[in-house]
């Protein structure tokens, strides 16, 4: 009988940020709180650092910039990093990024930790590299993350449209790892997201086992992803 037990439950507030190891033939599931949430991820191979999340690639042999149930984020050594197992919205933008301190506060306006305290107006670009530092990364180390539940258009013309409601309460993302993982995220607004309040969302994160079956859709669902995970199983050969 294959072992989905939940080993761990961890709720991120608006604004907050989180690291940690998804081990090979784990998976976490991020989920939406209140609606509207965004949340920004970077991957890393945990012991391999110098092998990181490449969106481009990512997009490129998957034929898509619509990253959803079925995909796979891949490194740029070619390995599948995770697998997308489940995703109840639709849509994670590949194209937005984060703000700095200086694009949130021309933003949102002023927001110091010395009024706020905890509260304080943070940003993603200095949410990020408080939790890269802790795994001995740095500013060089920085690259475009992953923006899940959130949706950016792009017309004819190259025009880009941040599509609001993309999630909603109860809206949850999973990911399997096939390899061990390194997970930097932060939960903080879209910087393309129209609203003129600071207001992050929260997420719920739920760490469980799994067998490598419930890839199985995302390994087949293209020719090349059946190549990522045979060079990925080749790291634990």
């Amino acid at each position: 009988m294959t072992d989905t037990t939940v080993f761990a439950e961890e709720r991120l507030p608006g604004g907050g940020h989180l690291s940690f190891v998804l081990k090979r033939g784990q998976q976490v599931r991020f989920t939406d709180l209140e609606g509207g949430a965004n949340l920004s991820l970077m991957l890393f191979n945990a012991n391999e650092k110098s092998e990181r999340l490449n969106l481009p690639d990512t997009l490129k042999c998957q034929h898509t910039a619509k990253l959803t149930r079925g995909h796979c984020l891949y490194s740029d050594m070619g390995r599948v990093l995770a697998a997308i197992t489940e995703d109840t919205c639709g849509w994670s933008d590949s194209i937005g990024g984060v703000l700095n301190a200086a694009e949130v506060e021309e933003k949102y306006g002023v927001g110091r930790y010395q009024e706020l305290r905890n509260g304080f107006f943070r940003n993603g670009t200095d949410n990020l590299l408080v939790e890269m530092g802790k795994w001995g990364l740095e500013l060089s180390d920085l690259t475009m993350p992953l923006n899940l539940f959130s949706r950016v258009d792009v017309g004819a013309d190259g025009s880009l449209t941040f599509v609001e409601g993309n999630s909603r309460a109860g809206d949850h993302i999973e990911l399997y790892a096939p390899m061990d993982t390194l997970f930097i995220v932060t939960a903080l607004q879209h910087p393309m997201d129209p609203a003129g309040q600071y207001a992050p969302r929260p997420l719920q994160l739920t760490f469980s086992r799994a067998d490598e079956s419930v890839a199985e859709h995302c390994r087949t669902s293209r020719p090349e992803n059946q190549r990522g995970f045979i060079n990925t199983h080749r790291l634990f050969a």
